[in-house]
């Protein structure tokens, strides 16, 4: 398992996910666009997320590529916050989602068409 990813590195992950590959150039000038980031911020974050595996870095041009998915890391945070929060019960977390939540007859309907279909 891949080890898990910061808030400061998410962000990058999101951008690289939406554009990638994409340039550590083009991820910088977006940064600072969309995050407020000077380019020294970017660029370190980037080589984290290189060393931890998130991404790889092609040469020339420092093309960034994720080489883990979306889908991966967001099953991979929600493993985490059901065994760090729920002791690894899947039923905990749904209890507590559905406890104080108001549901439509469409939305309870949704939830039973998923768990049928697993």
């Amino acid at each position: 398992m891949k080890e898990k990813l910061f808030d400061s590195e998410a962000k990058l992950m999101k951008i690289i996910w939406e554009k990638g590959p994409v340039s550590a150039k083009d991820v910088s000038i977006i940064a600072a666009e969309t995050i407020g980031w000077n380019k020294n911020t970017t660029y370190t974050v980037l080589k984290k997320l290189c060393s931890k595996g998130f991404i790889r870095r092609d040469d020339p041009g420092f093309i960034c590529t994720a080489l883990v998915s979306e889908d991966e890391e967001k099953k991979a945070e929600v493993r985490s916050l059901i065994d760090k929060i729920f002791g690894g019960s899947k039923r905990a977390l749904f209890s507590s989602l559905l406890e104080d939540e108001e549901l439509t007859d469409d939305e309870i309907r949704e939830l039973r068409d998923m768990i049928e279909k697993r």
